[in-house]
């Protein structure tokens, strides 16, 4: 199975760490995000991973180099001319995903303990397009789903900005996107003319059209650890093997 890893962010929130290294090199008990993300994805066998690079790109391809793609097939979506986004990253690297099945994008900056076969195997029993992984959690922005949840819209609480993609009789729930979904290979047709673009936009620009579905998973562990004070708080979160 594919997939495909976002790891192009210039980590701002995380500076001074990533101002010499990408934040997919920062450590957590010796072993750097983007090693704990791949072995992640490989234990429930997305076996075949393209990464998006952007900021100190050429260190995360040493790295891999060195560490002989932890022994997986392992592709570079190189952004190194422009940043495009997490949408735009996705549309660079559809050519990726050329054997017409479902694939999974995860966020590197993402430690959770989601049973991503579950997840994937939901999203194939579904009459979806894409399935989002999503929690009722703090935050200020969320995407908006009926009661069969699916997606209607999106909702910034600290602008009042609310999109919402078609007309609903009943109210929507509030539910914080994780930074994992699986799309359907046919994404590849429906990508704006822009190159620089957000999932959430991709979101909006599907759901009056197509059916995205939530995944729910509350019971999960989920930490994103793209700011300090959940950063400090990584090393506990999950019990990582010893690679």
């Amino acid at each position: 199975m594919k997939a495909l890893l976002l790891a192009a962010g210039l980590g701002k929130r995380l500076r001074p760490l990533t101002d010499q290294m990408p934040k997919a090199l920062i450590a957590i008990d010796s072993q750097p995000l983007l090693r704990i993300a791949t072995e992640y994805l490989t234990s429930y066998g997305f076996d075949e991973i393209i990464i998006n690079v952007h900021h100190h790109a050429e260190l995360i391809k040493e790295y891999l180099k060195e560490n002989n793609n932890f022994g997986h097939k392992i592709v570079i979506s190189d952004e190194t001319d422009y940043l495009r986004d997490t949408g735009g990253a996705l549309k660079k690297a559809a050519w990726f995903f050329d054997d017409d099945r479902p694939f999974l994008v995860y966020n590197v900056d993402i430690l959770c303990d989601l049973d991503l076969g579950q997840f994937y195997q939901k999203h194939l029993k579904s009459d979806a397009f894409a399935t989002l992984a999503v929690r009722r959690r703090a935050s200020e922005r969320y995407l908006l789903f009926d009661s069969n949840n699916i997606l209607y819209g999106w909702k910034n609480l600290k602008t009042g900005e609310t999109i919402q993609t078609r007309a609903c009789d009943s109210p929507l729930q509030q539910l914080a996107f994780s930074g994992i979904s699986v799309f359907n290979s046919e994404i590849k047709k429906h990508f704006p003319c822009e190159d620089v673009f957000s999932l959430i936009d991709l979101f909006m620009r599907l759901a009056p059209e197509f059916i995205i579905k939530a995944y729910p998973h509350n019971e999960s562990r989920w930490l994103d650890v793209g700011n300090p004070q959940n950063l400090a708080k990584a090393a506990n979160f999950l019990n990582f093997p010893k690679i």
